[in-house]
């Protein structure tokens, strides 16, 4: 590293400049704020790679009528599912993070990729935290060809864009980013600093080159990307790679993407020779098939452009606590306490007295309020120890004061539970479809007592 470059701290709240690290920012008073930075003024700083692809003195204030409309290149990544999350296939220029636990398949993942892409795209793989040996090794592990794949064992910035120039790939990944180190920062791999200025760099890079990379993100404990908040808003578009411990089945859900739809999901199965596509994952989710359960309840839900039918379940037992529990997994918890007090205003139902635990099977996370008419069943249908009928499916938000409303793309939520053979709909009456789904019975709903009618 370049240890004769003058350090310079910036606040991450204000954005005040010191020559020294606090604990307290002296201008707005804000306690571990400081960080290490580029000097505002660094003679080292490339103008190259300081947002503008040429000379800073010949650029020039154009006309947006004056750029040729064209549309976006999409390349097949060789997944159906992964080219879902992105939003059709990888893009030219493009910027993908994707995070995950450790050891959930994100280079393995990556390195299918490569290798189905490797006959038309050429690419480039930057390791910073295994050897060549190793990734050899698991490509023969995966049975994947080794031709055309192309390695890097680096961590400096500074080498691997001049490397990747060299190369000229269509696809640069590089595993992770937290192994990472610019020389124009004295700090150690893997800070705030050293992420956020090498990010920066390839960044710049692919917009320059035209060049899709890909970055690999570490997480916390709590599941979110490690590093600075403005990674994200830094890259096209955000992946995270999600499931359970123990379970051989994995998802990609977008948090952010420039080229398509968010909360898209993509889901994989693990098996002995890597991630395999699951082309119809509402069939995994639905687990208790034909038979009538109580305290189960299906929902059609929405992942991005994707229906999804999931199994909500509930089980409500006497509580032995002045504090009755209240569990979700899920699913948001507050608006479980908030449906109860609901029900329990306007129908007479009070479950003061009893713990109360919801899971959605399967592990996916329900975030739309699609999900409190199926929720309210299960419920109840553990409550009273009465059965949903397991042709049954149902969607719908529960106000405040009793209405159910509707919400969006009823009419794909019914065709997508029509193919999996369910035979009755509960809805709220806006989303009635006009001319009926053909082998669904569809029963409408305006207010909660209308559904307990029917139930």
């Amino acid at each position: 590293m370049n240890r004769s470059a003058k350090q310079n701290y910036r606040c991450s709240e204000c954005g005040g400049e010191f020559s020294k690290w606090a604990g307290q920012c002296a201008d707005c008073k804000a306690w571990n704020s400081l960080s290490e930075a580029l000097p505002s003024s660094s003679k080292n700083s490339n103008p190259r790679f300081a947002g503008y692809a040429g000379d800073i003195t010949k650029a020039e204030i154009c006309d947006l009528d004056s750029f040729p409309l064209q549309s976006e290149e999409k390349s097949h990544s060789g997944s159906a599912e992964l080219d879902r999350v992105l939003g059709g296939g990888l893009v030219r220029g493009s910027v993908v993070l994707i995070g995950g636990d450790p050891g959930i398949g994100k280079s393995t993942l990556l390195t299918q990729t490569l290798a189905h892409v490797a006959p038309r795209l050429s690419s480039l793989y930057v390791s910073g935290e295994e050897s060549p040996e190793q990734i050899r090794s698991r490509v023969l592990r995966l049975e994947l060809p080794t031709e055309n794949l192309r390695l890097l064992p680096e961590t400096c910035v500074e080498r691997i864009i001049p490397a990747a120039v060299k190369e000229r790939p269509n696809i640069l990944v590089v595993d992770s980013i937290q192994t990472l180190y610019t020389e124009q920062l004295q700090s150690a791999p893997g800070s705030v600093a050293q992420v956020r200025e090498s990010t920066a760099q390839l960044v710049r890079y692919a917009k320059q080159s035209g060049t899709t990379v890909i970055l690999v993100g570490h997480v916390t404990k709590e599941g979110t990307l490690a590093g600075p908040r403005v990674l994200e808003h830094m890259v096209d578009t955000v992946l995270y790679f999600e499931g359970e411990s123990g379970s051989q089945f994995r998802l990609i859900r977008t948090i952010k993407n420039r080229f398509g739809a968010v909360n898209e999901l993509g889901m994989f199965a693990m098996t002995e020779k890597g991630l395999r596509d699951v082309t119809n994952p509402s069939a995994i989710f639905l687990s208790r098939k034909h038979e009538s359960v109580s305290g189960s309840a299906i929902l059609v839900t929405r992942e991005g452009t994707r229906p999804l039918l999931v199994e909500v379940q509930a089980l409500v037992d006497e509580s032995q606590l002045g504090n009755p529990r209240r569990v979700t997994l899920g699913l948001e918890q507050n608006r479980l306490a908030m449906l109860l007090a609901v029900l329990h205003r306007h129908c007479g139902i009070a479950m003061f007295d009893q713990d109360v635990y919801v899971n959605v099977v399967g592990g996916v996370r329900i975030t739309e309020t699609a999900s409190d008419i199926p929720l309210l069943l299960a419920v109840l249908s553990s409550f009273r120890d009465r059965p949903v009928p397991a042709d049954l499916v149902a969607f719908g938000e529960v106000g405040l004061t009793g209405e159910i409303r509707p919400i969006p793309n009823g009419q794909d939520r019914l065709r997508e539970a029509a193919k999996h053979g369910f035979k009755r709909a509960i809805v709220p009456r806006a989303n009635a479809p006009k001319k009926g789904v053909e082998g669904l019975e569809i029963e409408v709903v305006e207010r909660l007592s209308d559904l307990l009618d029917l139930f």
